[in-house]
Order: structure tokens, then C-alpha cells, then sequence
């Protein structure tokens, strides 16, 4: 039976970014999906952290002319509520930078990395479905949909809400929805975005601009479902004149390219994050809405954590706990980053007085006070930094004074 160090379940943009990066640190991948035909018209926003990854993978110059940078991010409280929370705009160069990320479309980034997994030798593609996953004391098992099966030291969950190497593992997960469908679509405008993304707060979900090369924009606009289906239904001229008026004609006028998407909005998050000889990272792991551009880039930090902690097994065979050491590792940050963006989406939703105050005045604080923005800045591009930042910007102040 063939053996291969890692065999990676899922490609989508995590699996297959987390099977190239595992590839060039040295180890033989197995990449098991069915082939796909990238239809995907979602676009998805690469922060600063995650385009390192990226770069250091060595696929960075050939993304970056699909992409546009992301050098300023807006919130606008687009509600009719009595109380309404002022502009909030965030620069990156508050913070040091040109760029907080980019904004790069679906389809071309899966392209691209297919057209890199088929460059390296030690990554074997398999365009088949996983039908069974069992283990023994040193590798895990595969049996293919093609009635082949290889075994692996670890196997890497990147398949999804419906893992079906998170159900062979045994680890249950707990889900939840809301009373939202998200709208996807892609736009031109007559007006420059000047690399601005604006994020409107509604009384039914955000509905975020997101800048795409030339005079083009991204958009997800989050609704009840009633009110999406009655959007879906649009003409396109009609559709155009929505979204235009809701972006109170920010961009002029607005024109939408092709069929808009929906998805319903849900939940999911697994009760461990790996066991055993199994990682989960992705949607296999965790799930939220579309708020803050978290999603992708909670899973590169997956894949970074993963390869960290390859790194220290090198050279010695890999322990039969590896999975239950990566839960320990990424369950701060996934647990964390959770419960911030559905806290967020349900302060949205909420009608209670007290709620709409607490959102407003929390707002109002970051459009006043500079240092606390800027903490939330990097807060948000590397989780815990600058918390550690100023944790020791505290103590070296202290000891000072000691002195």
C-alpha cells in the first residue's frame, strides 16, 4: 500500500494552500478532492499576515496582479435606529503599512494554486472522493471513491462543514444559524474606490464593498431571506439601481456583472480542532458569517500553526497525540475569534435599547481615540500582538520606574 507523510482532505483555498506549503517543507502530500470547476464568483480578502503566507510559498507575484489592496476600511451604521454610531475609518498607514491585505477573486486564485499542485513532485493529486478513514497505532488508512486506498502518518481535514475526516475522527461539533441569507455578487461603478472597502452596518447584516482591480467592486450583502429572495428576483437594471442606493452612490453608478450568489448564514464551530492523527483547519473546523474578513485567514492561521508544529517533529516520527497538541494550539485563537464575529453579527440583528448603546458607544470610542484604534489595527491582522505589545510596553515602563 502506498504511504505518503500527509494526506490532505479538501481543496478549497485552505486545503490547497495547506498541501502546497506541507509539500515545501519537505514532507510527500496526498491531495484528495474531486476535480473542480472553479465557479466560485466569491472574492476573498487576504489580510497582511496571511499574504506572508502566501509569499512565502512563493505564489505572491504571480496572485498580485489579480488582486487590489485594501489601504483603507470603513464602517458606516446604516440603520434608522434612534441610535446610530458614528463613521469609523481605519488607515493602514496609521498602523505602518501600505495595505491592510488584498482582495483577490476566487476562481483566479484556485487556478493558480492547481496550476502550482500540479508543479511539485511530491504533492500526488487524487480527484476522487474519501469514502472511509480508519487508523491503526502508527498512520491512518484512506479508501478511495476509485476503489484505491494509501495510508498516511496524519490526515488533514480541510473538507468542509461535512468533514467526513472530522466524522471518521469521532469529534462532534456545535452549529447554530441565523436569521440571514448572504448575497455575493461582483460590480462596476463610474467612480474610483481608491482602495477603500466599506462596510455598512444594517439592521439586517453588513453589506461590505470590497475593492477589485480597475472600477470594480466585490459585495456581500447580508439580509433576512424573505428580503434576499425579493433581491434575487431583481433585473439586472434593478438590481444595479439596490445595490447603488444602498451604497448611498458612493461609487456612482453602479452596474452588476453576472448572476449574484446566496448562501444562507450559520454557524459551526467542532468541539476539538484535532485528535490523534487528525488536524481539522478550514470550515471543517470552524464557521461564521462573512464579518471582518476573518474566515481564510483564521485558516491560514490553521495551516501556519500545522507547519509550526511539523517543524518540531522533524527528523522523529510523528506522536499519535500530533492532532490533540494542534486543538491546544489553535483553540485560543478559533474560540476567540468565534464568539467576536457573533457577537458582532447579533449586536446587528438585536432591538434591545441597551445592546444598540453599548454598539454605538464602543464605535464612537474608536472613531475618537487614536492609540485604541490602532490596537484594534493590529489586533486584527495578528491576533495577540498587539496585546503582547502592550503588555510589554507595560512592563519595560514599570521596571523603569523601578530603576
Amino acid at each position: 500500500m502506498e504511504h505518503v507523510d500527509i494526506a490532505v482532505v479538501g481543496a478549497g483555498l485552505a486545503g490547497s494552500l495547506s498541501a502546497i506549503a506541507l509539500a515545501d517543507s519537505g514532507r510527500s502530500v496526498a491531495l484528495v478532492s474531486p476535480a473542480s470547476g472553479h465557479s466560485d464568483g466569491r472574492t476573498t480578502a487576504l489580510m497582511e499576515h496571511s499574504i506572508g503566507f502566501v509569499r512565502d510559498i512563493g505564489l505572491w507575484e504571480a496572485l498580485k496582479p489579480n488582486t487590489a489592496p485594501l489601504a483603507t476600511m470603513r464602517i458606516v451604521d446604516g440603520t434608522d435606529r434612534l441610535l446610530r454610531a458614528p463613521v469609523v475609518t481605519f488607515h493602514a498607514s496609521e498602523i505602518g503599512l501600505s495595505a491592510f491585505g488584498y482582495n483577490i477573486p476566487n476562481a483566479a486564485f484556485l487556478t493558480l494554486l492547481d496550476d502550482e499542485i500540479r508543479k511539485r513532485a511530491n504533492i500526488r493529486r487524487m480527484e476522487t472522493t474519501l469514502e472511509g478513514l480508519s487508523f491503526n497505532e502508527d498512520k491512518a488508512i484512506l479508501a478511495l471513491g476509485d476503489g484505491t486506498a494509501f495510508s498516511g502518518d496524519l490526515v488533514v481535514g480541510a473538507d468542509g462543514r461535512r468533514s467526513k475526516v472530522r466524522d471518521a475522527a469521532g469529534i462532534e461539533v456545535r452549529s447554530w444559524s441565523y436569521p440571514q441569507t448572504a448575497i455575493v455578487l461582483n460590480f462596476s461603478h463610474s467612480l474610483p474606490h481608491q482602495n477603500i472597502s466599506t462596510e455598512f452596518h444594517t439592521a439586517s447584516g453588513p453589506f461590505t464593498q470590497v475593492p477589485l482591480p480597475g472600477m470594480r467592486s466585490s459585495l456581500v450583502w447580508v439580509q433576512k431571506p424573505a428580503d434576499a429572495e425579493n433581491t434575487l428576483a431583481l433585473s439586472p437594471d434593478d438590481l444595479s439601481r439596490a445595490v447603488e442606493d444602498r451604497m448611498q452612490s458612493m461609487l456612482g453608478k453602479v452596474t452588476v456583472e453576472g448572476r449574484a450568489q446566496s448562501f444562507p448564514l450559520s454557524g459551526m464551530t467542532a468541539h476539538a480542532f484535532g485528535k490523534g492523527r487528525v488536524v481539522l483547519l478550514g470550515e471543517a473546523a470552524h464557521a461564521f458569517p462573512p464579518i471582518g474578513a476573518q474566515g481564510l485567514n483564521l485558516s491560514l492561521r490553521d495551516a501556519m500553526t500545522l507547519i509550526a508544529l511539523l517543524g518540531e517533529t522533524k527528523g522523529h516520527p510523528l506522536p499519535a497525540d500530533f492532532g490533540n497538541r494542534y486543538d491546544q494550539k489553535r483553540r485560543p485563537d478559533i474560540l476567540s475569534r468565534t464568539a467576536s464575529v457573533d457577537l458582532l453579527n447579533r449586536s446587528l440583528l438585536s432591538d434591545f435599547l441597551p445592546t444598540q448603546l453599548l454598539r454605538a458607544a464602543g464605535l464612537q470610542v474608536l472613531a475618537s481615540t487614536g492609540p485604541l484604534r490602532s490596537i484594534v489595527m493590529r489586533e486584527g491582522l495578528h491576533p495577540g500582538s498587539a496585546l503582547r505589545a502592550f503588555g510589554n510596553g507595560l512592563r519595560e515602563r514599570i521596571s523603569r520606574q523601578r530603576a
